[in-house]
């Protein structure tokens, strides 16, 4: 079976887990936390740099520390993976969600600002929501497929309401935004490095940002709000901690960061090629604006013949290629039928659509030639 997405951990992986055995620091302390979380700091061009044991768990941290609080509404894309919409509700609030743009997967500014205008007002220096009374506490951009949103029309629209930027950036470390990182996009910006990510530490998450208070914050709610050696605690915080056993295997990882990103880039565009011009087949959206770490790949089958993708799923599986579906909007989800939403046109049109093919940084040559060769012959047969 040719795999999805697959770690690839030939790098120096083994030596450094061996040092954390050999020096007893397996646990949440340990030089490679710190050293990962320098790294990744400076990978996506940001000052400071707070890991967590998991993505979601990061999104959440970022949330409360933003001031998220119960009873609240977040701004978020329909369109995302349903860790985004469940960090909202670990603090008490709900999503409002919001349609994407086709032109990039991503939140539609522009129905962002339209609904914005029409449905809140301000009071007391806080943002209300007209008709539910609701406090509007923050905006989750999501980076789609390691692809940047439209951040400067994003940024002005949290200027305007002055309201909190907290990115969902899970995979896309590596992507580039108007030529630039992205560090410093948002107040703060979320990675996550779960086995299937380019960058993997078997688990765990990471909070950067340039704002040092709120990093600092960060980290004192993520080690239980502990303050000094002894059992004192100031506030209700988390154990978040990132170990530094997946600290380790974060560290050999991130070394190979562009090698992994540019395989990851080298992949999309033989699948594009393959089947550019061919009827009923598209491509993950390339804006002017970006330049995706293309976490995955793969392609948008359009055409009435042949657009059962668990169908199409399940043939390629048979003969020896894993490839999957994507996600399924937030508002379709069981436990998010009911909240705030728009309209949901692109969503509602897109996510049916994705077929999401082998994307392994080891992916081979004759791998990815047996895979096009293969679906080839599939839309052929259809």
């Amino acid at each position: 079976m040719i795999p999805l997405a697959t770690p690839n951990i030939t790098g120096k992986e083994a030596k450094y887990l061996n040092e954390c055995v050999e020096t007893n620091f397996v646990s949440t302390v340990g030089p490679f936390v710190t050293r990962f979380e320098e790294m990744v700091a400076y990978a996506a061009d940001a000052k400071f740099g707070v890991a967590t044991c998991s993505g979601t768990a990061g999104l959440h941290l970022a949330l409360t520390t933003v001031g998220v609080k119960n009873n609240d509404l977040v701004v978020l894309p329909s369109f995302t993976f349903i860790a985004s919409a469940n960090a909202i509700s670990h603090c008490g609030a709900s999503p409002w969600l919001f349609d994407i743009s086709d032109e990039s997967w991503t939140i539609d500014v522009a129905l962002l600002k339209n609904i914005l205008r029409k449905e809140v007002y301000k009071s007391n220096k806080q943002l209300i929501h007209k008709k539910s009374g609701r406090r509007v506490a923050a905006i989750l951009p999501v980076y789609t497929l390691g692809q940047p949103a439209d951040m400067e029309g994003i940024k002005q629209v949290a200027y305007e309401y002055q309201l909190p930027l907290v990115v969902d950036a899970a995979a896309a470390l590596g992507c580039r935004y108007k030529g630039g990182n992205i560090g410093d996009l948002g107040d703060l910006t979320v990675f996550s490095f779960n086995g299937n990510k380019t960058i993997t530490a078997g688990g765990g998450g990471m909070l950067v940002g340039n704002d040092e208070g709120l990093l600092k914050l960060a980290r004192h709610l993520s080690t239980t709000a502990r303050v000094g050696d002894d059992y004192n605690h100031d506030q209700v915080g988390f154990n978040y901690r990132l170990t530094n056993l997946q600290a380790a295997v974060g560290c050999a990882q991130i070394e190979r960061l562009d090698e992994f990103v540019k395989t990851k880039r080298d992949i999309d565009i033989r699948y594009r090629e393959a089947f550019n011009n061919t009827d009923g087949v598209g491509f993950f959206p390339s804006p002017k604006w970006a330049e995706s770490a293309c976490w995955f790949t793969g392609l948008t089958i359009d055409s009435p013949v042949m657009n059962n993708i668990p169908n199409i799923c399940m043939q390629l599986r048979n003969k020896g290629i894993e490839a999957r579906t994507f996600w399924k909007p937030i508002h379709l989800q069981e436990p998010y039928k009911n909240v705030l939403m728009t309209e949901m046109l692109v969503s509602n049109n897109v996510w049916k659509k994705i077929l999401t093919l082998p994307c392994s940084t080891h992916l081979t040559t004759d791998e990815q030639d047996k895979i096009i060769m293969t679906l080839k012959e599939l839309i052929t047969e259809r």
